[in-house]
């Protein structure tokens, strides 16, 4: 017998996103919850066509509460949570409709891939039991703490993002510091990223060193925080620092396509073409951690390395070698028009320099 699942959304101005999200998942589940944090356009109307219950939530600045809130109204055996903005694709609608005629009530959580962009993925814990009472903590890029059986999906969950990036979370970070509270290592860390990349380059190396001074970050965001730390040297100028960051992430794991990639960069920059053939060379042949939580750049541990070997052997007019590592790169990405246009230069270039 097939379990029980709702889906839970809070909610806030999603007129233009929420009815495209349900018509992809809201018939593969038994009840959705929308918790409404203030809207002002149609999300409620929206809402109450596709037959949602919905509960209104007084906004304080809290993403946790919310969806805490939002759990508490959820009735079925499992939770399943979604941003308005996130949709399940046609295979992953199929794989969502067999997971849940097959799953076993005594897993606690089960964890799918969450595809930000088609470069970008992680993966979220998406699917809780709800009589285990897990929840959300932190009051911006909040997560849901989860533990016992915890079970890996093949579905993923594909973002459609429609709201540009606002200075949100940034702001609510700013007051919540300004008046005392309490940050955790991961309320640091995500502190300046909102920095980072609100381009208040001093204040996000501040604050990444204050995550690491910690020693109690997850690896990942450890690993990320230097090479975020990277980042902001270089765009002060500083690639001395942006270098010496990169590599500081090999510290604490073994080596990411992402910090090797930004190295070949920094190296390819700098016309330090055998240093940046190094790099990208390295990142090409990096496999992809197993079970991994991280957010990662898909290009990096794909197709980019190789088109920037192709950039790189090009410049050194070696270009039997840029030819090959194109055509890697074009295996990943078949219909790409720059790759199309390297291959007919590359074999002008071969053939030019055979004659």
């Amino acid at each position: 017998m097939a379990v029980t699942i709702s889906l839970c959304f809070i909610c806030k101005n999603e007129e233009k996103t929420l009815g495209k999200c349900l018509d992809t998942v809201g018939h593969l589940v038994d009840e959705v919850i929308v918790v409404d944090t203030g809207s002002t356009d149609d999300t409620k109307r929206i809402a109450a066509t596709y037959g949602c219950k919905i509960y209104d939530f007084e906004w304080i600045d809290d993403f946790a509460a919310a969806r805490n809130y939002a759990f508490s109204k959820a009735t079925s055996d499992y939770i399943f949570w979604l941003d308005a903005d996130d949709v399940l694709l046609e295979a992953d609608r199929e794989k969502f409709s067999k997971l849940k005629e097959t799953l076993d009530t005594s897993v606690d959580a089960v964890s799918m891939a969450y595809a930000l962009t088609s470069d970008v993925s992680g993966r979220r814990n998406r699917l809780v039991n709800r009589k285990r009472g897990f929840r959300w903590i932190g009051a911006v890029h909040e997560y849901l703490e989860v533990w016992g059986n915890i079970i890996a999906s093949d579905v993923v969950v594909t973002h459609n993002r429609v709201h540009k990036i606002s200075d949100r979370n940034l702001n609510i970070f700013e007051q919540r510091w300004s008046v005392g509270l309490p940050f955790s290592p991961r309320d640091l860390y995500y502190f300046a990223n909102e920095l980072s990349d609100n381009k208040q380059y001093a204040r996000a190396r501040e604050f990444y060193q204050r995550f690491l001074d910690t020693s109690a970050g997850w690896v990942e965001d450890v690993i990320a925080a230097c090479g975020r730390m990277s980042e902001c040297y270089a765009a002060e100028g500083d690639m001395g620092q942006a270098v010496e960051w990169a590599l500081r992430s090999f510290r604490y794991d073994t080596p990411r396509a992402e910090q090797c990639c930004r190295l070949g960069y920094y190296f390819l920059e700098q016309n330090r073409l055998k240093d940046a053939v190094y790099w990208y060379t390295v990142a090409s042949q990096l496999k992809i951690p197993k079970d991994h939580m991280a957010i990662l750049l898909q290009q990096c541990w794909t197709w980019l390395p190789h088109l920037q070997l192709a950039v790189c052997f090009d410049r050194m007019g070696d270009y039997q070698s840029a030819y090959h590592h194109n055509e890697i790169a074009l295996s990943f990405c078949p219909n790409d028009e720059r790759m199309l246009a390297n291959r007919t230069y590359f074999l002008q270039q071969r053939q030019v320099k055979q004659s």
